[in-house]
């Protein structure tokens, strides 16, 4: 079963904050500017305090060694119910587990599985027709083919890669600014998916994408998931502030890639995990370099292009501001020169008054202000008045020159949101006694942690293509390097695992540490990263072999025998009953009344929220936009994500906290979404816009349009007597004197379908 998490955190900083108010004092919490680099050591930290020496049982946990070489199972009395290698491994365990599988789902519960699956939409009846007609290992492998290419594959899979990241178009905190371009991250999230980027090279662009041999906009544009974090654009302690971004670098890099809690060690060495707070502060050193493009409060978002298209961009850009600046001088050098002429000028009609408002320089009082604003129009047209032919030229042919540069433009180069090196700056990382910025106790170069590596010390090699330090570049070429590490592939392996099971086959899918869960099937686990590796580190090749198993293929049913041998159903035993999450849920309303836009990329959609919805900000109604009902009905992965508005609807059906790495999410059943399905303004209209489109496209037929409303929502035809029910409560309605009664019967059925567990879950 899915897993209950909290996703309400105290924050530490309200946490003191509260202390304080009540007189307490904690030394250890106080918050002071960082001493001078002077003052902080040069020499490496007290290894006795500070590192440790992992024993050799930590070094041998399963995660930390090298795949190996696993070689599926003989099939044996199998053979008949294998389909692939995972078959193998997973009959293996459930017959050493006295287990049977379950039977095959029918081909009409299998092909809406697997459409969810792939792409988070329901068949269309047409292709459940065809489908239906030929349900052949053959059509299967086609459907799943066609699936994989389809558009909406990037769609799905993209906004679970989005949970991991903590993805957010915005900071957090009170007033919760715009992340300016964050969307391209997401954009570039689905286009990578959709283009099978073999995950190596995926990795790598969003850790040092600026720093490869011949960066792009595309692999810069990746570099915003380092970004992506909350942050407080006036933080109590601006140093402690900055150590708390790259914190949320280093967790998120080590939980999404490594699935290791690094973070945990960064007051003290980890209390379960052989991970020190020198593996942290080397981690910590590897993004040291890293500034956010600032000014006060304001973020900005920066150029995204290969090196030459940035230099070209910025040259062009410097020279056409500066001829427009000079233009720009010269017509405003001629315009104060009329308008000295003209205040000069005691008979040029402005009473004294206004005349000594339009003379005063620096800051005006209140009575200054007025008399501008009274006379403003007539000083403007005696200025008009007071030039001469000449000067009438030489206005036009400023006006003209300003024109034609400001059209004159170099072509805008993308924007990413990402963070940026300076050249040659690259700061000293200390270890802090107890995390305290105030303290530092020695200086470590960067690394990765002690317990994977004979040398911790990462190898850095400056890139030639660009200026930064090159550190990132070297912590991914380790992370890919299996022959080093093989977290990686497991980790990724087990995330897609998940994705389609909806748990791993290590259920701790952030934490493969010593305290995590461990693997249920070790040997497929590793299998499956080795064939990741083999294929180039293909996902797509992944997903083909998982949803064309004949594990993926069973039937979901629960079992009393089964049941009770392995209740958790850990051994796969039978597909798992799932719930859809709340983007799926939301697409499938929008594809059965028609209303659905595939338009894909770009800029996030806001749907339309309620004023009391839009008034519980602490700065009601800001940063909320508007979208047309065309573009409000995008695919739900478009929707802005404010971390201080999530959408009510999608808040409701657990969209998950965007502050941390979300492995896996809630699944909740509360009285308050069976209401909001039923009352809510959105169900309302979506239910009128399906029945809409029934009378469009099965006529007047009441028959039909039941048959169709079925077929939409549920993707099968309806049995005998629910045809007969449905066709019964239409007729009693329509038969009504009450006009509104009537014209409301269909809609009422649609909601009602709209409602039903058969909707919202997966077999």
């Amino acid at each position: 079963m899915p897993r209950v998490r909290s996703r309400y955190r105290l924050d530490g900083r309200i946490f003191c904050l509260t202390l304080l108010a009540f007189g307490l004092f904690i030394p250890n919490l106080a918050w002071t500017e960082t001493p001078s680099t002077a003052a902080a050591p040069q020499t490496p930290p007290d290894e006795k305090i500070y590192g440790i020496e992992p024993s050799v049982e930590q070094r041998q946990h399963w995660s930390f060694l090298p795949l190996k070489s696993i070689t599926p199972p003989a099939t044996g009395s199998s053979r008949e119910w294998v389909r692939n290698s995972i078959d193998s491994f997973i009959w293996d365990k459930l017959n050493s587990n006295g287990l049977q599988p379950s039977v095959p789902a029918e081909p009409r519960v299998w092909l809406r599985r697997v459409y969810f699956d792939l792409i988070g939409l329901p068949p269309p009846p047409r292709e459940m027709q065809e489908f239906l007609a030929d349900p052949s290992d053959a059509a299967r492998e086609r459907v799943v083919e066609k699936l994989l290419a389809d558009p909406g594959y990037g769609v799905r899979w993209g906004r679970k890669w989005l949970d991991v990241v903590r993805y957010g178009d915005t900071n957090g905190y009170e007033r919760d600014g715009n992340k300016p371009s964050a969307w391209r991250y997401r954009d570039y999230v689905i286009d990578s998916l959709n283009a099978d980027k073999p995950f190596d090279r995926f990795l790598t662009e969003q850790i040092a994408g600026d720093e490869i041999d011949q960066p792009t906009a595309e692999s810069m544009t990746a570099t915003s998931f380092l970004r992506l974090g909350t942050w407080d654009d006036e933080p109590a302690d601006p140093v402690v502030d900055r150590y708390d971004q790259l914190d949320d670098v280093v967790r998120a890099v080590s939980t999404t890639f490594l699935g290791l809690t690094v973070n945990c060690a960064r007051c003290h060495n980890h209390k379960f995990e052989p991970l020190s707070q020198m593996d942290y502060a080397r981690l910590l050193a590897v993004f040291a370099p890293l500034e956010r493009p600032q000014e006060g409060r304001t973020e900005f978002d920066r150029e995204v292009g290969t090196p030459h298209e940035v230099e070209n961009f910025k040259t062009a850009k410097e020279r056409a501001d500066t001829a427009l600046k000079h233009v720009q001088a010269q017509l405003q050098a001629l315009q104060k020169a009329i308008q000295h002429r003209v205040l000069a000028d005691r008979s040029n009609g402005l009473a004294d008054d206004a005349r000594a408002a339009f003379l005063a320089d620096g800051k005006l009082d209140e009575t200054q202000r007025k008399l501008r604003k009274t006379h403003q129009e007539k000083f403007d047209q005696i200025l008009l008045a007071a030039y001469s032919p000449d000067e009438k030229r030489q206005k036009e042919s400023f006006q003209a020159a300003v024109t034609a540069l400001q059209a004159a433009q170099p072509t805008p180069l993308p924007k990413a949101y990402i963070f940026q090196e300076q050249a040659g700056k690259v700061p000293a990382t200390q270890v802090f006694r107890r995390g305290d910025p105030s303290t530092p106790s020695g200086c470590v170069e960067p690394g990765i942690p002690v317990v994977m590596a004979p040398s911790p010390v990462l190898t850095v090699l400056p890139p030639k293509a660009t200026q930064t330090s090159g550190r990132r570049l070297a912590l991914a070429r380790w992370m890919i390097d299996s022959s080093q590490n093989a977290l990686v592939p497991r980790v990724i392996v087990n995330r897609i695992w998940q994705g389609h099971f909806g748990e791993g086959l290590v259920r701790s899918e952030n934490d493969f540490g010593v305290m995590s869960s461990g693997p249920s099937h070790p040997e497929l686990l590793d299998w499956l990263a080795a064939e990741l590796l083999k294929s180039g580190w293909k996902l797509k090749e992944l997903h083909r072999q998982i949803v064309l198993s004949q594990t993926y293929a069973q039937a979901s049913a629960r079992r009393d025998d089964a049941g009770k041998i392995d209740p958790s159903n850990t051994y796969l035993w039978r597909f798992p009953y799932q719930r859809l999450d709340a983007e799926p849920i939301r697409d499938a309303i929008l594809a059965a009344n028609g209303t659905l836009n595939l338009k894909q990329g770009g800029p996030g959609i806001y749907p339309k929220l309620g004023a009391e919805v839009l008034a519980s900000q602490s700065r009601p109604g800001n940063g909320w936009g508007t979208s047309s009902p065309d573009e409000a009905a995008r695919r739900t992965a478009y929707i802005f994500v404010k971390r201080s508005l999530i959408v009510p609807f999608m808040e409701l059906m657990d969209l998950p906290d965007t502050t941390t790495a979300c492995e896996q999410r809630n699944v909740s059943t509360i009285p308050t979404q069976s209401l909001t399905l039923m009352n809510s303004d959105f169900m309302q209209d979506q239910a009128k816009l399906f029945a809409e489109r029934l009378k469009r496209e099965a006529g007047a037929d009441a028959a039909a349009q039941i048959t169709l409303a079925y077929q939409l929502a549920l993707a099968r035809a309806p049995a005998a007597d629910e045809l007969e029910q449905a066709s019964k409560f239409l007729q009693s309605r329509q038969v009504s004197k009450n006009s509104m009664e009537a014209a409301q019967a269909l809609p009422a059925l649609c909601l009602v379908l709209y409602n039903l567990n058969e909707f919202f879950y997966i077999d």
